[in-house]
């Protein structure tokens, strides 16, 4: 199998300096360079509903780079300079491919997670000053317009909203009905916005050459990415072409050269916001002059996509897809008996550890084994990854790419600065520098404390959050976030220690760690759980088991909550900011409702920019009672803040 193997590979590799490979300049040129290899190929191939997953709108890559340079075009017509914003607001669709291309070609490309709020969506586009939105028009079951709608008037820098409409892909009894539908409505508009149609716009464009006439320089920012959550002040990673195009050859260093492997097909079911999605399967096969399967709007969350996801594998020859977690376990559930799965070869997991026994019966039933991999915004998407061509290590996410110096090292715990590197083994903090690393958020303000300076005079080391550890052969694990310890009464408690004790119960699915706050130690370990599909548990047998396998006492659990599912972020990490609030909310409200007489009417826990989170109280009380006293008393102790709005009984 093509590919390097092992760490002597990587360092064998890295003897040619990165500035003597071949590496684009910029994305544009990236795609254009796969697509020469042969423009008739296919490049992408889109299944709008899983359910009939033999059908697919296909596209050539003599058809992408069209619109691709149509795309820029529009953007650029619509006023769009080199360091303006193009936002989108998107499914997974052709256009959203389009856009996230021809944004970075004619200005910087923001892509936007759906799922999020008005209000949140808003705080992201007036930090990005987004001057172009393209988002989805208004259909049925979907609510992306609505949120427009409500967001458009916060945003005083933008000034055009492009509609994408998903009935040219409908099947032609669906498109009449959603077109007779509209018939008598008004076409979308926006006061104060100009409101154009993705199609009409690309048609009056030339689909040959760029009309701006801009050459792309390396160190031109090519898009800015959220992440840091889905609440609070947006964290903006600005990302270069030069990172994305040096993360994006990294790829075809691990998989190996396109006359190596020969034409492979990749399956994108993850969110076209994510790096992930855009990183792992669009700019890697097209930039190779590899196939893409875009696996309905939803993702993998589309209707059919999982459950005819081995016919997927089979109909389109696929042979590389990237999931996480909860893919992987529901994929399982789904039999591969009579299909074809002789063109699958790499299956990528991110995002959070996989079971052992889950990679193990996912290797016994297709016999295809899951690499393991470590990444984030930051660092342009992947850091580590198992080696498809090399040793599988049970636990670990694998090698550092070539060109990134990724090191564990061990920071002084009160300044964050720099005291030496951790020995093999030892678990510390991952930091990563390379070409492929950020130069900093978008906002000032988040940029405290990231970097870590080694004194070797080589640059900055980005500060991951993340411990770990590596071990003799190169491989790195994972063994906590430094940001998510509980701290009991000084005590510093890593989540991993509670999760991967309770993830081993066979009856256990999911496991989620947090502190629950306390008035005498700061903050308890408590736990959540899902349990494993046809098993039953109760919480006092998890209890115990836990106090039997949990090697330090200070972790064991006060409490664990059974639950039907855990918040999850739209790429299927384990939302454990939403976990903190519910259980801040549940700490709160058991104290306040043993207050006599008292009344909670509403209690929220929200973000505060200054304050972190925040308790907001509405009460009122029975005659007699001081209830701004009694709120004072009950909360006595708790770190986190709170703010009391007494109303009339």
């Amino acid at each position: 199998m093509p590919g390097y193997q092992s760490l002597p590979d990587i360092l064998d590799l890295e003897k040619t300096p990165l500035q003597e490979r071949p590496v684009a300049p910029d994305t544009f040129t990236m795609v254009q360079r796969g697509a020469a290899l042969n423009p008739q190929t296919l490049a992408l191939r889109f299944v709008l509903n899983g359910e009939k997953p033999t059908h697919s709108v296909d596209f050539t890559y003599a058809t992408l780079l069209k619109r691709l340079y149509q795309t820029a075009n529009a953007l650029h017509a619509l006023g769009v300079q080199p360091t303006d914003v193009v936002s989108y607001l998107l499914p997974n669709l052709p256009e959203t491919t389009f856009t996230f291309m021809g944004g970075q070609v004619a200005g910087i490309v923001n892509p936007i997670n759906p799922l999020l709020e008005p209000a949140q969506i808003a705080d992201i586009l007036n930090a990005c000053g987004t001057k172009v939105l393209v988002t989805l028009r208004a259909f049925p079951k979907t609510d992306i317009w609505q949120k427009v709608e409500a967001l458009a008037p916060l945003v005083p820098t933008l000034e055009t909203v492009v509609t994408v409409d998903l009935l040219p892909y409908l099947p032609t009894p669906q498109r009449l009905l959603v077109g007779a539908l509209r018939l008598g409505q008004h076409r979308p508009a926006l006061p104060g916005q100009r409101v154009v149609d993705f199609q009409e716009i690309l048609k009056a464009q030339p689909a040959d050459r760029l009309l701006s006439g801009r050459v792309i320089a390396a160190t031109d920012r090519a898009g800015y990415f959220h992440t840091g959550g889905t609440t609070g002040v947006p964290k903006i990673v600005s990302l270069t072409h030069r990172n994305l195009t040096v993360i994006t050859s990294g790829t075809e260093l691990l998989l190996g050269r396109t006359e190596e492997t020969g034409p492979l097909v990749f399956f994108c079911g993850l969110p076209l916001f994510h790096i992930n999605g855009v990183v792992v399967t669009v700019c890697a096969p097209w930039s190779m002059g590899h196939t893409l399967v875009l696996g309905s709007p939803q993702g993998y969350r589309g209707p059919g996509i999982i459950a005819n996801f081995w016919h997927l594998v089979e109909h389109y020859r696929i042979a590389l897809f990237s999931g996480v977690p909860t893919v992987f376990s529901r994929l399982l559930e789904v039999p591969v008996a009579g299909r074809d799965l002789s063109t699958l070869r790499y299956a990528i997991c991110g995002a959070a550890p996989l079971a052992m026994g889950l990679i193990q019966e996912f290797e016994r039933r297709t016999g295809l084994r899951i690499a393991e991999g470590y990444g984030s915004t930051e660092c342009s998407c992947t850091t580590t990854v198992t080696p498809f061509a090399g040793d599988y290590v049970a636990g670990s996410i694998g090698l550092r790419l070539p060109y990134q110096d990724v090191r564990v090292v061990v920071l002084d715990p009160e300044t964050s600065q720099y005291v030496r590197p951790a020995s093999p083994n030892e678990s510390g903090t991952i930091v990563v520098r390379g070409e492929n690393v950020f130069g900093g958020y978008l906002q000032p303000e988040h940029n405290q404390g990231i970097w870590v300076d080694v004194g070797d005079g080589q640059g900055l080391f980005f500060n991951t959050g993340d411990l770990g550890r590596q071990d003799e052969r190169g491989y790195f694990y994972i063994t906590g976030r430094q940001k998510e310890l509980i701290i009991r009464g000084g005590h510093n408690i890593d989540p991993k220690v509670i999760e991967e004790v309770l993830q081993q119960h066979p009856a256990v699915a999911l496991a989620a760690a947090i502190g629950s706050p306390d008035a005498d130690v700061g903050e308890l370990p408590v736990a959540y759980v899902t349990r494993a599909p046809g098993q039953t548990v109760t919480e006092a047998e998890l209890l115990a088991y836990a106090a039997e396998h949990i090697p330090e006492r200070a972790a064991v659990p006060k409490r664990i909550y059974l639950a039907d599912e855990l918040p999850l972020t739209a790429i299927g990490k384990i939302l454990k900011p939403a976990l903190v609030k519910q259980e801040i909310s549940r700490v709160f409200g058991a104290r306040l409702t043993s207050i006599s007489g008292l009344t909670v009417r509403q209690l929220t826990v929200r973000d505060d920019r200054q304050r972190g989170l925040v308790v907001a109280i509405e009460a009122s009380g029975a005659a007699g009672l001081d209830v701004k006293q009694a709120v004072y008393e009950a909360l006595q102790g708790y770190t986190v803040p709170h703010e009391l709005r007494v109303t009339k009984e």
